[in-house]
């Protein structure tokens, strides 16, 4: 098992109890199911990550916001399309003018 697995899962524990996720807790979760490999610097960033955060909330809308953020570029996806179009054909345009500004050319 992974160490961030095994954090989640006892944040998931700790919040299914309805008890508050610390850094000591879940080192003490993690602990007594016999992982003692991880770094206590990682306990403390989950803990901070998930203070105020309602685990449950998140579980249960994981996928939601997958609809409207993959409407947004769609809606938007031709006129990006075009503009970054514009914007290489200028490119193309400015190193072409400025190889021949130097005397360079494909076969001199």
């Amino acid at each position: 098992m992974s160490s961030d697995l095994a954090i989640v899962y006892a944040a998931l524990i700790l919040k299914d109890d309805n008890v508050e996720v610390t850094s000591d807790k879940l080192q003490t979760l993690v602990k007594a199911a016999g992982l003692t490999e991880i770094e206590p610097i990682w306990f403390s960033l989950y803990a901070k990550a998930l203070e105020g955060q309602d685990l449950k909330e998140l579980i249960f809308n994981v996928g939601a916001g997958a609809g409207a953020a993959a409407a947004g570029p769609a809606a938007g996806g031709a006129a990006a399309t075009e503009e970054a179009a514009a914007e290489e054909e200028k490119k193309e345009e400015e190193k072409e003018e400025s190889d021949e500004d130097m005397g360079f050319g494909l076969f001199d």
